[in-house]
């Protein structure tokens, strides 16, 4: 298929959507996106989700929209008012698991009550037999907030009946009685009432294939069905056998024996919260027990979870997709081509955080990624090289903290390991085991052995997944590439392991060894080592590594301290030969801070003098609000950050991102296993520093002359990604000057009115006004809104056929600049470094190709040739060009 077939955005604006701004409010903005410049609504996950979803991804029916955010006809609402202006939508989906704490996933429900023999059971990823206990095929549910004896025996589990329905409940938790579990009580309900027709279908539910025994598939779960509507019939025509029953209910609540065997009969086992750390036995997504990840390379499953989507698709309602955690995927190239084949025309992009280096598989049948890649490396654009030595050095000496970035991942990954992720972990060493007991030359290998050497290669994998396709027997050379590494490192790590350990990892994953066992341990370890490894790294690992912390930023690696021009110009070159409808974006729902919270920071690496005796001065000015040495010096020196970037801030603000922040760090304290003196004095600690009169004088003192630097950075880093090869993205808000933190501070709702009223004011304003108004956002919303005319006017320039060439500038301040062209016909030209400008271009100049150009920004011509960037920013301080008669 050629690009050209594809429905392809020219930019896209993403909205938040929850039960204060739902589908009808999205609707009320198409006009306002139309004027702005933006072709497509992006759209968060809008599918029947878990009760107070705050965003969606926990789906619990894919087959109607979210009542509580309008509903279909809200939907409807929307789809017309976009197709009135000529506008798309694209969908966000979550392929890859469903919420499972309610009722209202009747899958998973029914699930529970029927085990293996439910129509649904092979929806979900359930290791049935991950205990090794044959005689246990229970799935793990660890909801209890104490050990399962102590929960019966105080009374929490109580039975309850809702017609024919029987239903556990602990506290706020439901679980479904197998019906045929209940034979017994129904059976004494008979005598009690003498009922014959009561003890008939009590004897017919013991009939029952029980647990020893295998289902018989189709026919069991019928006959099933069939006696709870005669049970339900009878109990509502006879309110004698009704109460006999409720009375045997009341006697098994009291009998915590009865109870007890009643519960040792289900298909699920209720279990301590803690338990679920080790014994968990069904894939999540990450790991949320109550995320349970699907089986959607199942054509039945991906039939039902997709089918209301694709007929969107179909009927031109929605014009693309974009594929939530692509990582989590069992195969996602096969996938890929499964979506593609019933959504031949859509514009497809996939979530998939890349390690910098790390290319997209070209075999996928996607226009590219989400935009994490992009983001980057364009803010390491802003980032001084210089700084990466004394910032280092300073944190070191003002934390004690430890700065090998390797490292520190390495023993996060770990820690996640040990801490959240034994079941998989466990279930991965029994397939082990079976596989190397077929092998004469690693049968001796021990569990042991295999359960530390996975650990070990799961921390040393250099990316987050690599897409190995055990079925199909393919590997390609970037996964081979890095298999090798992870096993070289492993070793390297762990000496004391026996060799052959490592010579039985490559055989697996580089597929030497193939079968039935080999294929579900390639593909599970995958899974496992995405969800491991972004929780070790990105939820953990970016909260402990705070040497400048806008570098800790999904897509990034805080490693990697600075992007130059020219390794940006090869990101974007690549972009525009391999993926050029790819997204681009600077800030998400997911980005630990928004782009103009990361630019200011950035500037830290130009001053790293004055930051080390600002950092110093607060050190010192602060010890006296700290409380028996907490909080950590590690979590201070964050804080501080934290404040420089989003100054001024709410308390409330403040506060709850540090504590987000101390929880997934998970050193003093963890959402599983909260510390509540630390966090108290955490609190108590960013409350008194933030009152503190002297210590905000010097801080509003400090950012002052950072704020205008940072904001002509957002202009920069905000004209190039209206520029570059891709589609540019702009996220709720943010088209103004946006100060966001870690979600849910980034979900905050959005002031549109403001923005509706900046848009028409830009109608009339001179560029000497907007520049005036600088504090409200003008430039920034100009910016896009005149780059997004020009894309409109001239998308030749933007698309597969367009070219990428980057604009060399000379003289003293040439590192300052970056400059590229689209085709023959647009030029990008933006600052950078800001602090070290000084706003002095002294005589260095970009050499412009022949012909006459016109400032988009300013109307000016501009002659091709030698150019001074003091004359080129003399009005505006960044530069669109276009050849003057394009077309």
């Amino acid at each position: 298929m050629s690009s050209n077939e594809i429905r392809t955005p020219l930019a896209t604006y993403r909205v938040q959507l929850t039960q204060d701004f739902d589908l009808r409010d999205a609707a009320q903005l198409v006009d306002y996106l139309q004027a702005l410049g933006v072709t497509h609504l992006y759209v968060s996950p809008y599918l029947h989700a878990e009760r107070g979803s705050g965003a969606g991804y926990d789906v619990t029916d894919h087959q109607r929209v979210d009542d509580k955010l309008g509903g279909e006809a809200a939907r409807q609402e929307l789809v017309r008012a976009l197709a009135e202006r000529g506008m798309g939508q694209v969908l966000d989906i979550v392929p890859n698991h469903m919420a499972i704490d309610t009722r209202n996933n009747r899958f998973w429900w029914d699930v529970l009550e029927n085990g293996r023999a439910s129509p649904y059971a092979e929806f979900f990823d359930i290791h049935w037999n991950a205990t090794g206990n044959h005689a246990d095929h229970r799935i793990l549910l660890p909801v209890l907030g104490d050990h399962y004896g102590c929960v019966l025996e105080a009374g929490q589990i109580k039975l309850e009946r809702e017609g024919a329905t029987f239903v556990a409940h602990y506290y706020e938790h439901q679980f479904p009685i197998a019906l045929e579990t209940m034979a017994g009580p129904l059976r004494a309900a008979a005598e009690r009432s003498n009922s014959d027709t009561l003890a008939f279908l009590a004897d017919s539910l013991a009939r029952l294939v029980t647990r020893e025994n295998s289902p018989d598939g189709a026919h069991w779960y019928r006959n099933k069905q069939v006696l709870r509507a005669q049970l339900m019939q009878l109990l509502a025509e006879q309110p004698m056998v009704s109460t006999a029953v409720d009375a045997a209910l009341t006697e098994l609540n009291n009998n915590h024996d009865q109870m007890d065997r009643l519960l040792r009969m289900q298909h699920y086992r209720l279990a301590y919260w803690h338990a679920g750390a080790d014994e968990l036995n069904f894939r999540r997504f990450f790991d949320i027990d109550q995320l349970a990840a699907l089986h959607v390379e199942n054509p039945r499953v991906f039939d039902h979870t997709h089918a209301l989507v694709l007929d969107w698709i179909r009927r031109g309602e929605a014009d693309g997709l974009r594929i939530d955690h692509a990582n989590g995927l069992y195969d996602a190239e096969q996938y890929l081509w499964r979506l593609r084949q019933r959504a031949s025309d859509a514009w497809i992009v996939v979530e998939k955080i890349m390690e910098p280096g790390e290319h997209l598989p070209d075999t996928w049948p996607v226009q590219g990624t989400t935009g994490y890649d992009f983001l980057g490396q364009v803010n390491g654009l802003s980032i001084d090289p210089a700084g990466e030595e004394p910032l280092t050095r300073l944190y070191a000496e003002l934390t004690g903290e430890p700065t090998d970035y390797q490292e520190i991942v390495h023993q996060a990954k770990l820690d996640m390991l040990h801490s959240s992720f034994g079941g998989e972990v466990q279930y991965l060493t029994s397939l082990l085991s079976a596989i190397t007991r077929r092998h004469r030359r690693f049968c001796d290998l021990t569990a042991r052995q295999l359960r530390e050497g996975l650990e070990e290669l799961e921390a040393s994998f250099p990316v987050r997944r690599p897409h190995i396709r055990a079925e199909a027997g393919q590997i390609s050379e970037q996964d081979a590439r890095h298999v090798q590494a992870a096993t070289q490192a492993a070793s390297q790590r762990r000496p004391d392991l026996d060799a052959q350990l490592w010579e039985c990892f490559q055989n697996l994953l580089l597929l030497k060894w193939r079968g039935e066992l080999e294929t579900r341990f390639v593909m599970a370890f995958q899974q496992f080592i995405t969800d491991a490894g972004t929780m070790g790294t990105e939820d953990t690992a970016f909260y402990r590594y705070n040497r400048l912390v806008s570098l800790c930023e999904v897509g990034a690696n805080p490693a990697h301290f600075a992007v130059s021009p020219d390794e940006f110009h090869a990101f974007c070159a690549y972009i525009q030969e391999h993926w050029p409808r790819t997204m681009l974006t600077t800030s998400t729902h997911d980005t630990k801070r928004s782009e103009d919270v990361r630019l200011r920071i950035n500037l830290l690496s130009e001053i790293p003098q004055a930051w080390e005796q600002f950092a110093r001065r607060c050190f010192q000015r602060n010890a006296r609000h700290r409380q028996n040495g907490m909080p950590s010096r590690n979590a201070e020196y964050l804080l501080y950050q934290t404040l420089v970037g989003s100054w001024p801030i709410a308390l409330e603000r403040i506060q709850s991102v540090m504590l987000k922040a101390a929880c997934e760090a998970k050193q003093e304290t963890a959402w599983r296993y909260p510390n509540p003196a630390y966090e108290n004095a955490l609190k108590t600690f960013v409350e008194a520093v933030w009152k503190d009169e002297a210590f905000v004088d010097d801080l509003a003192r400090f950012v002052a002359p950072l704020v205008e630097p940072a904001r002509i950075s957002s202009l920069a880093e905000t004209l190039i990604k209206c520029t570059a090869p891709g589609i540019p993205d702009i996220y709720q808000g943010t088209e103004l000057w946006a100060l966001n933190l870690v979600d849910p501070d980034n979900r905050r709702p959005v002031d549109f009115a403001l923005r509706r009223d900046l848009l028409d004011a830009l109608e009339h304003a001179s560029l000497e006004e907007i520049l005036r108004r600088m504090d409200e956002g003008l430039p920034k919303l100009f910016v896009i809104h005149r780059a997004l005319k020009t894309r409109h006017r001239l998308p030749h320039l933007f698309g597969p056929e367009a070219t990428y060439r980057p604009l060399q500038p000379r003289g003293e301040k040439a590192p300052h600049l970056v400059a590229f062209q689209r085709g023959k016909g647009l030029i990008t030209v933006v600052p950078r470094l800001l602090l070290g400008l000084g706003g002095d271009w002294g005589a260095t100049t970009v050499e412009l190709p022949r012909g006459t150009w016109v400032n988009q920004f300013t109307d000016d011509e501009v002659k091709g040739g030698t150019v001074r960037l003091d004359e080129l920013f003399a009005r505006f301080p960044v530069a669109l060009l276009v050849r003057k008669g394009e077309t």
